[in-house]
């Protein structure tokens, strides 16, 4: 990502200009070297680690705090807070008080503690300022992890232009006009985001039964059931696309089960293999119903691609998945245990 780059650009260039559009909540990843010792001791526990993350919401190595941060003390919820932000990966928010990743007043605290980490790390508190993420709850949009990204912004040879304040009008042949000044530069990086889960699947000319486009089918938002089949569009099986959840995570149980379902299609002798309307439209109302309340939904005025508002025109719904990866897998098997009820089967 953009996050990423600008910190080994950095490094290496007589000057970078950063043109920002939208600050996010960015956590330090904390990355060392692991000795060989410490990769004996993982490898060995492969098993607990595997068993864990298959029980996990997210299919990683934390559990949520059952509790919520509102019923504990502000010292006990700032020590925790402080435990895990030391912590590498994503334990900060995964292993945090349940509600932090929930809309209200728990996220919102916690937001104020991660506005104040950033702050603490940037000398110009005016720079601070517009690096601070101020339009969206924590978590609303995909959180960025880095190594060292505040820390660009106390180096000499970087500057941060606040676009919305003073918006790009075009690139001119010696670099970037806003409304306010021109800046020259050599070389022009664009991360500007990506169309994201559906995006590669619409730039496929994919036909179904009777001519029917999948692009167009998806103009409304993705149509599927269970985020792997579509109506109309038998033996496909869209891995790792729309209503799945965090995709390497979720796609070793996900192929696991395509495969077990293309064996048993075959096994039994038919040849095509795709949901009904009534189950489709079943998985979609569920998707937008228990969807409506979770915190990534909530993306939509931060123009997070969780719900497609970073790409104009497309529509706004839920493109992930409102379920946990273990009531995701349970779906998914119960279906299978069923003679996969919901099916038509050719």
């Amino acid at each position: 990502s953009g996050v990423q780059l600008i910190t080994e650009i950095a490094k290496e260039v007589g000057h970078l200009t950063v043109f920002q559009r939208t600050p996010n909540f960015c956590a330090p990843l904390r990355n060392s070297t692991i000795d060989s010792e410490t990769q004996k001791q993982i490898k060995a526990n492969y098993p607990e680690i595997f068993r864990m993350c298959s029980e996990s919401a997210g299919s990683f190595m934390h559990k949520f705090d059952p509790r919520s941060a509102m019923d504990v003390s502000p010292q006990e919820r700032t020590e925790q807070y402080e435990r895990l932000w030391l912590q590498g990966g994503f334990a900060k928010w995964l292993a945090n008080f349940y509600d932090v990743m929930l809309p209200g007043p728990a996220n919102e605290d916690y937001a104020e503690f991660v506005r104040n980490k950033i702050r603490e790390r940037i000398n110009d508190p005016i720079v601070a300022e517009m690096l601070v993420p101020k339009d969206h709850m924590f978590g609303s949009k995909r959180l960025p992890c880095e190594s060292g990204y505040y820390e660009v912004y106390n180096q000499d040879n970087v500057s941060l232009v606040d676009v919305k304040r003073a918006p790009i009008e075009r690139i001119t042949s010696k670099g970037v006009l806003t409304s306010e000044s021109e800046y020259e530069v050599d070389v022009l990086i664009f991360a500007t985001g990506y169309d994201a889960v559906t995006g590669s699947l619409n730039k496929i000319n994919i036909h179904g039964i009777g001519g029917e486009i999948l692009s167009e089918k998806f103009a409304g938002g993705p149509r599927t059931f269970m985020g792997v089949t579509s109506t109309g569009f038998p033996n496909l099986f869209t891995v790792n696309s729309a209503s799945v959840g965090n995709f390497p995570r979720a796609a070793e149980a996900l192929i696991d089960w395509v495969s077990k379902t293309i064996r048993w299609v075959q096994d039994k002798n038919y040849n095509r293999i795709h949901p009904t309307i009534e189950s489709e439209d079943a998985w979609v109302r569920h998707v937008n119903e228990d969807g409506a309340g979770i915190l990534r939904t909530q993306g939509a005025e931060a123009n997070s691609w969780y719900v497609g508002a970073n790409i104009p025109g497309k529509a706004r719904v839920l493109l992930t998945s409102p379920d946990s990866a273990p009531a995701m897998r349970a779906i998914r098997d119960e279906c299978a245990e069923k003679g996969y009820k919901g099916f038509i089967l050719e």
